[in-house]
């Protein structure tokens, strides 16, 4: 998934869930690799990485 729809996601998880929007991404993204979709599960990496900044950001 394209850097612009990951920050999408990751805005509109943050918006949804508020500070439990990274546990939201960690869940899925294990979800996925129990699964074995690593695609999956590397997209949602990339989710909560971007969640996790933006916690910092709104946080400092």
């Amino acid at each position: 998934m394209e850097m612009t729809k990951v920050s999408e996601y990751a805005h509109a998880l943050y918006g949804a869930h508020g500070d439990k929007a990274e546990l939201e991404a960690a869940q899925r993204q294990h979800e996925h690799e129990a699964a074995g979709d690593e695609d999956q599960a590397r997209t949602w990496r990339a989710i909560r990485a971007a969640v996790r900044q933006m916690k910092g950001a709104n946080h400092s």
